[in-house]
């Protein structure tokens, strides 16, 4: 029993040293980013109502959750994501504020599920919330502080790949497939499963002309001249209009001056079911999942009572972190720590020295000599 009180449980870990000082400076640095764009700091609890994450809402799924009760009887659960606990807030307190509303937070978010092996349960996220503006521009901006806070953190080769979902949708709508069909689909088109999406359409009599398309669109992804193949490829005017905003997003972005960064992936579908047009990952060297994910969630807040169009996303900062270390890029931690020791009939003098270094922004520590008590 001794023996297991040292060890964490599996999917989580102490985090100390100067591995815990780096991590600290890039969530400086991240934040720094955030607040020069205007988004403000908000803190939401570490568990909520499991109605908060529910399938309803299309978070994660209830079995990867983490739930237990309260004394009341109500099921709670550790939150698995950020984004539906912010939307919950920004709807209770800020419902009659007509300005647009910038958020960004910082803390652990928790999944239960034994299919990630090797991966952590409890990772540390950082994200930011666009809510109450519903344009092209505000799309754009999500994707430059994406860009910029990757920059900030010191990766400089890193591509974020943005894809659309009401494409998808439109399609789906155009070859009339059902909610549920359309649901079963995307996971299939989501994690590239060609042939079981292709087995799929067959079973469920989708006309070859739609399987060819939804099959096609699986693969469109690349620069931005994929999105005039993209647009001939359907006449759905839900799928056109989806398409003509990215390129109306990629417009913006040129004028940010980080295009270089930018690909586009009409295949990528979240899991995360509450996203209703942009999907946003970022992928860099020495993870093999993305660091960023993010999105537009028009339809979020309307759970919670007050519809807004909202567009945000989420850094994991964990594997962020892994990516930094396996590039072997540079992190700058604080100094050298000084140490000072003293006798006991000299401690006013050690201590007047600590705090004159201290002052001048030295990092300073007492230490006793050996044999004081």
């Amino acid at each position: 029993m001794q023996g297991r009180l040292v060890h964490t449980p599996e999917g989580v870990r102490d985090i100390y040293g100067e591995e815990y000082a780096k991590k600290l400076t890039v969530e400086r640095e991240i934040q720094n980013v955030f607040h020069s764009y205007g988004y403000r700091d908000i803190q939401t609890p570490s568990f909520e109502f499991f109605d908060v994450f529910s399938k309803e809402i299309g978070t994660k799924p209830s079995k990867e959750l983490y739930k237990f009760f309260d004394k009341e009887g109500n099921t709670l659960v550790l939150r698995p994501d950020f984004t539906p606990s912010i939307a919950r807030c920004a709807a209770k307190y800020f419902i009659d504020e007509e300005r647009p509303l910038r958020f960004c937070y910082l803390g652990n978010a928790f999944s239960n599920t034994s299919e990630l092996q090797g991966k952590l349960k409890e990772v540390t996220q950082m994200g930011s919330e666009l809510i109450g503006e519903a344009s092209v521009q505000a799309d754009a901006e999500v994707a430059a502080v994406i860009i910029e806070s990757l920059l900030a953190a010191g990766l400089s080769e890193f591509q974020i790949s943005i894809g659309q979902v009401e494409y998808y949708k439109g399609i789906c709508e155009e070859a009339g497939l059902s909610e549920e069909m359309e649901m079963e689909l995307r996971e299939y088109i989501s994690s590239k499963n060609y042939f079981g999406a292709e087995d799929f359409l067959i079973q469920k009599n989708v006309p070859e002309k739609y399987r060819i398309i939804l099959l096609k669109s699986a693969d469109l992804f690349g620069g931005v001249d994929i999105l005039q193949e993209a647009k001939e490829s359907v006449t759905n005017e839900r799928a056109i209009a989806a398409i003509e905003r990215l390129e109306r997003i990629y417009e913006v972005l040129c004028i940010y001056g980080v295009e270089k960064y930018v690909s586009f992936d009409l295949g990528m579908l979240s899991k995360y079911h509450y996203y209703t047009g942009i999907i946003i990952k970022a992928y860099t060297y020495g993870v093999g999942d993305a660091v960023v994910t993010g999105g537009r969630y028009d339809k979020l807040l309307g759970y919670f009572g007050k519809a807004k169009p909202a567009v945000g996303f989420m850094i994991v900062i964990d594997s962020l972190m892994e990516a930094i270390s396996r590039q072997k890029l540079t992190v700058k931690t604080p100094g050298q720590i000084t140490a000072i020791t003293y006798r006991e009939d000299h401690f006013k003098e050690a201590l007047a020295e600590a705090k004159r270094r201290r002052s001048a922004g030295e990092l300073v520590e007492l230490i006793p000599e050996k044999g004081m008590v």
